[in-house]
């Protein structure tokens, strides 16, 4: 073999040593460039992607965004985005008619991620609309045998369930019995059958008659729901007896209630309730009012919403701290913001109402709840209520102490829709509205 063929590699062997060689200098090449991004001022490329217009996103030391369950306590969410992260533009809100034909419903509610609803009757029967909105038979729960409903402000008023219900079953209801004695009472769901509650279980929190005084068989109150705090809350009205009952809080009527289920038998007392030490009875949060037949409590805010009944003149919605118990609202010295059975009196010795309407706008509130829901985020820390006899729909944002952004709905939504009875959250904290006459309807966005 001559000195030429010595040196000259053969052409397969000359391509692989030139593929290994351009690979080689490709490394070096990218290796250089990718130590000049890391060296350039500024420090490493940020990789956090672009939030849109209107998110919610959180950061450290930020609140997470926040579902409601059905018993209208807010809670921070965990699901991947947020409510408003991918939702189109808003149009319009709507009220959409999802179920027609309950007797006379006074409560609409459900346990927190339930995709059912669970709707109370005055006669003293509980109802299931499942998730497809169809009514389940038999009844989920049917006391009528022990309920007394003759007068229009009586009957099976209230319900609510335990914040650990997946787990515990308990739920508790509030209504007048036989003797037209106002009760709270706790029940257990039935072990086999989810849709069936267990009629048998009712175990007796809280019964009153009616105060001696009562001039009628009105003024019950009624609602009861779980606060943030996990005690009990419940409304009671003056019994038709308001100069003997409003302004003594020692006294549970006329009263906003407050105790623990959970321990003593059948209820022990919060520690931190305003009169624990004495000054009044000990169940009471909040005294001096006439009938809170809706209130509701938003965790978000901090605040409780007291929607209180008026008498002569003036409708009133109270808005006052979770954290301050212990508010006199004033009646039946006061109603509203005016001097009510005492003459001359000094105003500032009473909470006053962050809302009030005189009788020529209506004649009984119905207190609602504070917007928290994933489908029209565009209305959180919105709050609704109406007047049951000219059934409008009005709503308002409390910001620093102060009600804004005031709105009547009621054309928009294309009412009126019938007497507004109340207003309830289903398990992911969307909001309804529930008419004397049994329709049900559900605020929702066209987009």
């Amino acid at each position: 073999m001559s000195a030429r063929h010595r040196q000259t590699p053969a052409p397969a062997e000359s391509r692989a040593r030139a593929l290994v060689i351009g690979m080689f200098v490709l490394l070096i090449l990218g290796f250089i460039f990718l130590r000049g991004l890391a060296s350039d001022e500024g420090g490493p490329e940020d990789t956090t992607p672009d939030v849109a217009a209107g998110s919610t996103t959180t950061t450290p030391g930020e609140e997470s965004p926040t579902t409601t369950s059905g018993d209208g306590t807010a809670t921070s969410s965990t699901t991947a985005g947020s409510p408003a992260s991918s939702l189109p533009p808003l149009q319009s809100i709507e009220l959409e008619l999802v179920f027609d034909g309950f007797r006379q419903p006074t409560v609409l509610s459900a346990p927190a991620g339930d995709d059912r609803l669970f709707v109370a009757q005055r006669v003293g029967v509980i109802r299931i609309l499942d998730e497809n909105r169809e009514m389940l038979d038999p009844a989920f729960l049917d006391i009528t045998d022990r309920v007394l409903a003759g007068g229009i402000e009586q009957g099976l008023l209230g319900l609510t369930f335990h914040p650990d219900y997946a787990n515990n079953g308990r739920f508790f209801v509030y209504y007048t019995d036989k003797q037209g004695r106002r009760q709270l009472s706790e029940f257990a769901v039935s072990v086999s059958d989810p849709s069936r509650a267990n009629p048998d279980s009712e175990k007796v929190i809280i019964e009153r008659d009616q105060p001696p005084d009562a001039t009628d068989i009105r003024h019950y109150g009624g609602n009861i729901h779980f606060g943030p705090d996990g005690y009990l809350w419940v409304s009671v009205g003056d019994g038709a007896d308001s100069r003997a009952q409003g302004q003594d809080p020692n006294t549970i009527f006329g009263a906003v209630l407050r105790v623990d289920v959970d321990s003593g038998d059948p209820y022990s007392i919060p520690p931190d309730n305003p009169f624990v030490n004495g000054g009044g009875a000990a169940e009471v949060w909040a005294f001096g009012l006439r009938n809170p037949w809706r209130f509701a409590i938003d965790s978000v805010d901090g605040m409780v919403y007291i929607a209180d009944v008026g008498h002569a003149d003036q409708e009133e919605i109270n808005v006052v701290p979770l954290s301050e118990g212990g508010h006199n609202f004033g009646w039946s010295d006061v109603e509203g913001t005016r001097c009510f059975h005492v003459q001359d009196c000094d105003l500032s010795l009473y909470t006053s109402p962050a809302i009030t309407y005189t009788h020529e706008e209506g004649l009984s509130v119905t207190g609602g709840f504070v917007y928290r829901g994933d489908e029209i985020p565009e209305l959180h820390g919105t709050y609704f209520y109406s007047d049951w006899v000219n059934q409008w729909i009005r709503s308002f944002k409390y910001v620093d102490g102060q009600a804004i952004e005031e709105k009547d709905w009621t054309e928009e939504l294309g009412g009126p829709f019938g007497q507004p009875n109340t207003y309830g959250l289903d398990g992911h904290g969307e909001l309804y509205l529930v008419t004397h006459g049994g329709q049900i309807y559900k605020f929702t966005a066209s987009r």
